[in-house]
């Protein structure tokens, strides 16, 4: 049976370094940012306003202003000091590592919907555990925690891999790699050292060393765009009624309880939410939801919840409405009523549209047209 070679610890600092940059990244950001990060007020709406809430959300943007406090110099702690317990020997990169993980489905998987890209920052900080911290995953008398010791002892000895051509190849290849990523590290330490952070940025053709950072300002406001139609052949007549579309998880019906999708990922109803910070111009695409409803589109209608001309016509007119949305207060009137939401139109997102009417549009675009058959 060939020697097993353990993972060589250039390829383990390699993770080390991903998860202190994602870290330290996220954490400049924010003091750089918004003001609410250094006076300890951002989770006064962090919940509210995330791109998709869940049922915890609700819950804990109404919890006591200490403990927001509490949440907001904790995220601190955590991505601003914490990161360093990585390079302070193997019992505090253990905890370094111990923390991050926590941190993740504690502090934002379970406060929100941010899916696969808080799991996803989990991994890199699983190389801050070594095998003696990992043994007990593995039965005492199975052939994992039997090798793993074998190669303890050996370490231990003085008895390394024998120097065959294959593991000279495999030594030069990492001290290759650590060199690179050492080389390719120098921009993006130089971006976290400046005032002028660039968040979220590639420095290499290949994007392998990048700089990182998340929720470097916090929205004050929720603001959502309401997809409405009507089979009412002018929509400025008297009676014309508009009936809303719903989306798979994020804010609509004012009843409807926010969802739990972690770690599933709508890629829709995130992009919504962005779309409401915006205007129809800076976000055209969803000008091209809107004209694929209204030839009712099976693929855009599988990406929502309910189509209110489900077997019936397709709409003449679709209109996107801004409305600005709040959570209910316990206790309150709303509440009592079942709603998780109270909400307020801001105005028009864009105006009523209709087929014929955005066939130029689209052709300027190269859009295909919308099938009607």
């Amino acid at each position: 049976m060939p020697r097993l070679c353990p993972p060589s610890l250039i390829s383990i600092w390699t993770f080390r370094w991903l998860i202190v940059r994602i870290m330290l990244g996220a954490g400049l950001i924010k003091i750089r940012g918004d003001r609410c990060w250094t006076d300890l007020t951002c989770m006064d709406y962090h919940y509210e306003t995330q791109p998709v809430p869940n049922p915890m959300s609700y819950y804990l943007h109404h919890s006591p202003w200490w403990i927001h406090r509490f949440e907001t110099f904790s995220n601190h702690f955590i991505e601003l000091v914490v990161p360093f317990f990585t390079f302070m020997g193997r019992r505090m990169c253990l905890v370094n590592g111990v923390l991050q993980i926590l941190f993740r489905p504690v502090a934002l998987i379970i406060s929100g919907n941010l899916s696969f890209l808080n799991w996803l920052t989990i991994v890199p900080s699983l190389a801050c555990f070594d095998d003696a911290a990992l043994a007990f995953l593995f039965r005492r008398s199975g052939g994992a925690r039997q090798t793993l010791l074998k190669i303890q002892s050996e370490e231990t000895a003085g008895h390394g891999p024998p120097a065959t051509k294959g593991v000279l190849i495999r030594r030069v290849l990492n001290v290759s790699l650590g060199l690179l990523i050492a080389c390719l590290s120098v921009p993006v330490v130089m971006n976290l050292l400046s005032s002028r952070q660039l968040m979220n940025t590639s420095f290499d053709p290949l994007r392998i060393v990048n700089t990182y950072g998340a929720f470097g300002s916090i929205t004050k406001e929720r603001t959502e765009v309401v997809f409405q139609g009507t089979m009412s052949v002018n929509h400025t007549g008297e009676g014309v009624i508009w009936e809303e579309y719903e989306f798979l998880c994020k804010p609509g019906a004012l009843d409807r309880r926010p969802c739990l999708i972690s770690p599933y990922h709508y890629r829709l109803d995130w992009l919504m939410w962005f779309a409401a910070l915006q205007t129809y111009e800076q976000s055209e695409w969803v000008i091209h939801i809107a004209g694929r409803l209204l030839a009712n589109d099976s693929t855009i209608l599988s990406l929502m919840a309910h189509n209110p001309f489900q077997d019936r016509e397709k709409p003449r007119w679709i209109r996107g409405e801004h409305f600005r949305y709040k959570f209910t207060r316990p206790g309150s009137i709303s509440a009592a009523q079942g709603k998780w939401w109270i909400r307020k139109r801001i105005g028009p997102y864009f105006p009523p549209v209709n087929l014929d009417g955005l066939r130029n549009y689209f052709q300027s675009r190269n859009w295909p047209l919308p099938d009607t058959d």
